[in-house]
């Protein structure tokens, strides 16, 4: 009898560690492509320096004085080349580092800068 119940117990046991495991991958791929999302947003939303639109994409203080952040922002031409990738922040699941090549005055910075992007129950925020 203890034979019968092993050779179903493995079987079982690892369809429900491998679903666990499809599950958190799963939703550390939405929180990437969130966050990733979110970052594209706010840069294409940046030249036109519309607060209506940025502030929400905006948490704490730059969230609070949005206008002067993205005129500062507007005034260094800042803009997104490409998002290089993004990885749920391993101190805290509810954001997300996202590493972005970004143009500044024309100029293509050679270092990657680092956006952090949070999970908020209003939606995903930049933390500038």
């Amino acid at each position: 009898m203890m034979r019968w119940l092993n050779r179903r117990a493995v079987p079982s046991a690892a369809l429900w560690l491998g679903l666990v495991a499809a599950l958190g991958c799963n939703t550390e791929s939405r929180k990437t492509e969130a966050a990733r999302a979110t970052v594209q947003s706010f840069f294409e939303a940046l030249p036109a320096g519309d607060c209506a639109v940025l502030g929400p994409l905006l948490t704490g203080k730059a969230g609070d004085t949005c206008q002067a952040t993205v005129e500062e922002m507007n005034e260094h031409g800042l803009s997104l080349v490409e998002v290089l990738d993004a990885r749920v922040d391993g101190r805290d699941s509810s954001a997300v580092v996202v590493r972005a090549r970004v143009a500044r005055d024309g100029q293509v910075r050679e270092e990657p800068m680092l956006l952090r992007v949070e999970q908020h129950p209003e939606g995903w925020k930049l933390r500038l």
